[in-house]
């Protein structure tokens, strides 16, 4: 993993198209800015979790539904 530090309104720049700005810095809170491509998904953590847990889950209904149908 990379650690780098950043204060208010500096940058970091991902790949040449994505920039994470540091917005905010309010106690133990940073608030993040992000410039992306549109086709480039964006998510919190949290959700990005949850995506994959329900892509996984549809998949295994999907195969279920499959097997039942031969």
């Amino acid at each position: 993993m990379l650690v780098l530090s950043r204060k208010k309104n500096e940058s970091i720049v991902i790949n040449n198209d994505i920039t994470i700005v540091v917005v905010e810095i309010r106690g133990d809170k940073v608030r993040l800015g992000v410039e992306a491509p549109k086709e480039v998904p964006v998510h919190r953590r949290e959700v990005y979790d949850a995506i994959k847990r329900n892509e996984s889950e549809q998949s295994a209904t999907d195969a279920s539904a499959n097997l039942e149908s031969e």
